[in-house]
């Protein structure tokens, strides 16, 4: 694997706030494993917030980057399990699916599929974007995945503080966080909190 962001790399994160800041990115807060993907032609690394592999664990997601990702590309994003009966998200069952046995995970892997909703993306081709703008990134991750198809998703997105508000109150149902809150002009930034999250109280 040859990539002009390599492996292993610690996300971004986000410090806690009470409320929405204004005139911000916003996105929803997902309820999974945060994971960083790197994909080099046949060649998929999937690595955790920890940065350790977690590879092994997501053999659909596997299958899902090589039908779905461009053919070299690093995308930061979320792993998630979907209840399908009750419409919410499922962390429980996400981490049934940390196991040591290679049985188990297939099994797991057909029972409980898992989706990747891609929100940063880090390098595209030979291009390392961690110093260009959100904005700038935002906009070639919506190209980069604009043929994607289940279970491979771009997260929602607005400017719109009004919209932001009421997403925080309407999904807080399906098992989400909350909200992410991201300056337009923010670069990449591992392991440092330059997000801002606002969660639900539980």
């Amino acid at each position: 694997m040859r990539l002009p962001v390599m492996p292993p790399v610690a996300p971004m994160l986000a410090k806690p706030a009470l409320e929405i800041p204004l005139d911000q990115h916003y996105e929803p807060k997902w309820d999974g494993f945060r994971s960083i993907i790197f994909r080099d032609g046949a060649e998929v690394e999937i690595g955790s917030r920890n940065e350790r592999p977690m590879t092994r664990y997501f053999p659909e997601i596997v299958a899902a980057v090589l039908a779905n990702f461009p053919p070299r590309a690093v995308i930061d994003g979320e792993i998630v399990i979907a209840d399908q009966e009750r419409n919410t998200l499922d962390f429980e069952a996400l981490q049934q699916r940390i196991h040591p046995a290679a049985s188990r995970i297939t099994l797991l892997s057909e029972q409980t599929p898992a989706s990747f909703v891609a929100f940063d993306l880090l390098a595209l081709g030979d291009d390392d974007l961690t110093r260009r703008p959100l904005a700038e990134r935002r906009a070639a991750l919506e190209d980069a995945l604009a043929g994607a198809a289940a279970p491979v998703y771009v997260t929602l997105a607005t400017h719109d503080y009004d919209l932001a508000r009421r997403w925080f109150d309407q999904f807080e149902g399906a098992g989400l966080d909350g909200l992410i809150a991201k300056r337009f002009d923010l670069c990449y930034q591992p392991d440092k909190r330059v997000m801002t999250k606002i969660k639900h109280e539980r």
